[in-house]
């Protein structure tokens, strides 16, 4: 097995872009190994609902990057604390779904730190019934990885808020996350470790007998090719958000006019059609602002512009076109 080197890179979009770039491209006549941490980040599984899984308010606040992946399963959260790992192999029938194989090392390694880890249920490894990683795979052809994430100090109350869609109805065929109860590896290491020397234990239990771990390098004509698929994909809105399945939305707020309740339809990330209801009053036909609103972008900066050239603010008294977009994003 080789450890593959990402250049320390903790850019979200680069580092899922190496990855698929490794299982697509590597000879498989080695297995590989990837470790990397990302800058604060939710990483969406690949069948889910963007907005149904975030809490979008916080991260605007924050900046957190919100990237799809290529594998399924539930939202993570993502920071530096937070140690990503991917291991790079030949498919085989018996390899798939088979989560031990791929965790048992990293199980055993948390083991040799006095962490009581094991692999419960199909795919997460847990500490005193509380989970500290998570997994998935993916198959492309004759290639595969099995990848997850050690939680070793990471923000817990960033997960838990960032992770917290804003309140409203969401009806849609994505694949919601289960909220599991977590925990940091911190919490039950005799002594405190950084990442680097964490990474470094985990190394000395994956490669045993090597010192330092024996590497693929990416030639400069696959850097470059990496960094192109994450401004193709990675990097763009319609792969995060627009990639969502359809889904129905509904909020509702009261403002001093009276109630208003959002009802809108997302389909390829746009709105196909959108009504609001309540027992306010309007200066103005409403069904000039819905269709006004039909077929803009489902993204805060798009929605705003639209209510912004609407004079969406004209409509009801005292309802700002702030205000609006707080209620439909």
């Amino acid at each position: 097995m080789l450890l593959l080197d990402n250049d320390g890179s903790t850019d979200p979009t680069l580092n899922l872009a190496l990855e698929e770039y490794a299982l697509l491209n590597l000879d498989l006549s080695e297995s590989y190994l990837l470790f990397y941490v990302n800058r604060p980040s939710i990483i969406i599984g690949k069948h889910q609902n963007t907005i149904e899984e975030i809490n979008c308010d916080r991260v605007e606040e924050r900046d957190i990057a919100v990237v799809r992946r290529i594998s399924g399963g539930g939202a993570v959260y993502h920071d530096l604390g937070n140690l990503s790992f991917s291991f790079i192999t030949r498919y085989t029938p018996q390899r798939f779904n088979n989560y031990a194989e791929f965790t048992g090392p990293v199980v055993q390694a948390l083991r040799d730190l006095e962490v009581p880890a094991e692999l419960t249920g199909r795919n997460d490894i847990v500490v005193q019934g509380r989970k500290v990683s998570g997994n998935a795979q993916v198959v492309r052809g004759e290639r595969m990885f099995s990848h997850g994430t050690l939680l070793l100090d990471s923000n817990l109350d960033d997960i838990t808020l960032a992770l917290r869609p804003k309140p409203g109805k969401v009806e849609s065929k994505g694949i919601q996350s289960i909220r599991s109860r977590v925990a940091n590896i911190s919490e039950f290491l005799r002594q405190p470790l950084g990442m680097d020397e964490f990474r470094a234990a985990l190394l000395a239990r994956l490669f045993p007998g090597s010192a330092p771990a024996p590497r693929h390098e990416f030639a400069g004509a696959d850097r470059d090719r990496i960094r192109e698929l994450a401004d193709a994909k990675y990097r763009t809105w319609e792969w995060n958000y627009g990639e969502s399945p359809p889904f129905n939305l509904q909020r509702t707020r009261r403002f001093p006019i009276g109630e208003v309740d959002a009802r809108l339809q997302v389909e390829d990330g746009f709105i196909r059609s959108i009504r609001f209801f309540g027992d306010f009053f309007s200066s103005r036909d409403i069904a000039d602002l819905e269709r006004a609103l039909t077929g803009v972008r489902y993204r805060r900066a798009e929605l705003a512009e639209a209510l912004r050239q609407a004079e969406a603010s004209t409509y009801l008294q005292g309802v700002s076109e702030g205000d609006l977009l707080a209620l439909l994003y």
